[in-house]
């Protein structure tokens, strides 16, 4: 982390020295990794099946993340394993999408589990609601609606890309009670190693015929198993010991603006007039949803006639 966070922060222009500045340029590092496998899975699903990519890419991630596997035990089998389905499943429900939508519409869906991980511990685990989270959602679903009249309607990419935001959002509210029981890099070899064993049986008839796809595109599979899998686990849990959860939320929401962009320059997509302007109110659905009231409105405060600005 020491070398990453002090030359991203360089980058910034933020207080090298500060473990909190550096924390902060990690997770901007990690959230803009992220950001960056929208595009590149959309490039290599034109050659190669969804479940032949995730087979290799989390083969890959396994093998880095082996020698954690020696700490493995019964309970941490169990509730790594369930945490591995669901990553899994949440992984072939984005890669079916984006076979049939650009990777920018597939980013800014996905995000909407920014919005449904408060709503859904509203309504499952019974906490309260804020109301910024409910002006929120009502926004994110305005602008999904604004983005389906750009292709003409929602179609089954959509759909899936959807279904995966949910699973995504239930994924995190399991983690928050799982995580705390277990070593954060054995849980994430577990979870990884599980996926890499579903992802191979399923991709098991289509490996075969598909090697040399595979050997084409194996740079971007090495890059997605090491960079986009294991890399943000590595990061998140070494950048939130400074970082505040809400901080890291907030920050998370870039990642649908990085994949946008990086879409653009490397794939030509554009989301046009109607898919931009959905896709801005669903980012600032998310940027609401992470910022409460008490937080914003000494933004609009006076003294005098001057406005109060937080101190550093």
């Amino acid at each position: 982390m020491t070398t990453l966070g002090t030359g991203l922060c360089s980058l910034m222009g933020v207080a090298v020295n500060n473990p909190h500045h550096r924390s902060i340029a990690l997770l901007v590092l990690v959230t803009l990794v992220w950001g960056t496998s929208f595009p590149l899975q959309k490039y290599v699903v034109a050659e190669l099946q969804p479940a032949v990519i995730l087979s290799v890419r989390f083969m890959v991630a396994a093998i880095a993340l082996s020698p954690w596997l020696r700490y493995l035990n019964l309970r941490l089998l169990r509730e790594g394993g369930l945490l591995g389905i669901l990553y899994f499943t949440e992984c072939t429900l984005a890669l079916m999408g984006l076979e049939t939508i650009s990777a920018s519409r597939s980013a800014f869906i996905i995000s909407l589990n920014a919005i449904l991980v408060p709503v859904l511990a509203g309504t499952l685990l019974r906490r309260q609601l804020p109301t910024n989270v409910v002006v929120a959602a009502t926004i994110a679903v305005f602008g999904i609606g604004i983005m389906s009249w750009e292709g003409g309607g929602l179609s089954q990419g959509d759909g899936l890309s959807l279904i995966c935001a949910f699973g995504v959002a239930v994924y995190i509210l399991l983690l928050e009670r799982i995580a705390p029981r277990h070593p954060s890099l054995p849980l994430a070899a577990t979870q990884i190693s599980v996926m890499a064993i579903l992802s191979t049986i399923w991709a098991a008839p289509q490996l075969i015929h598909q090697i040399e796809p595979i050997t084409h595109h194996l740079n971007a599979l090495l890059y997605l198993g090491l960079a986009v899998s294991v890399m943000p686990i590595w990061g998140q849990a070494l950048a939130q010991r400074w970082v505040a959860s809400y901080e890291a939320a907030l920050i998370y929401t870039m990642e649908p603006v990085f994949a946008l962009l990086l879409s653009f320059l490397f794939l030509g997509e554009t989301l046009g007039l109607r898919g931009g302007l959905g896709a801005g109110f669903i980012l600032l659905a998310m940027l609401l949803s992470q910022v409460s009231l008490p937080q914003v409105m000494p933004l609009f405060s006076k003294r005098g006639d001057e406005a109060i600005v937080n101190p550093k």
